[in-house]
């Protein structure tokens, strides 16, 4: 019986939330720092044709390489080029998965140089990202930098 009243009034503090303070707000997570190259593509930086340049963090060991059919699930960080971090899905825990043709050119021709597993850094002229005609009002101009991790493709 003492067993039973002590468990329906734990059960009642519990709901009634006697005393309990409210839980404290969540704080965002502090910014992931920009690498420290995130100005300028290294000399060193691989450099295609339209103006996109990249360079491998970490080697993948697969051989599976995305296309335009496919849809990826990625982990990334961007930062404008004076260093100010805008979009992470690491900080946030949580993968992104969209279309290779599905984001801007930049994103589009960086993710098929890539195989999964593979972490490379992009330095993405203005024109392919965001400084287009009919561009988010809100999104970063300029060149950017990601740090894209390719975790899967489909």
């Amino acid at each position: 019986m003492r067993r039973r009243l002590a468990f329906v009034l734990l059960v009642l503090f519990a709901v009634s939330g006697c005393g309990a303070q409210p839980p404290a707000p969540a704080s965002a997570p502090p910014p992931i720092p920009p690498p420290p190259d995130v100005a300028a593509a290294p000399a060193d930086a691989v450099r295609t044709p339209s103006g996109l340049a990249s360079k491998v963090i970490r080697v993948g060991m697969s051989n599976v390489r995305p296309s335009l059919r496919n849809t990826v699930t990625v982990h990334y960080t961007g930062w404008t080029a004076d260093g100010k971090m805008f979009d992470s899905s690491v900080q946030r825990n949580d993968p992104a998965t969209f279309g290779v043709g599905d984001v801007v050119p930049g994103w589009i021709e960086g993710l098929q140089l890539m195989v999964v597993g593979e972490k490379r850094r992009f330095w993405i002229p203005g024109q392919l990202a965001y400084d287009v005609p009919g561009a988010r009002e809100d999104a970063p101009r300029g060149m950017l930098v990601f740090d894209i991790e390719l975790l899967a493709v489909k």
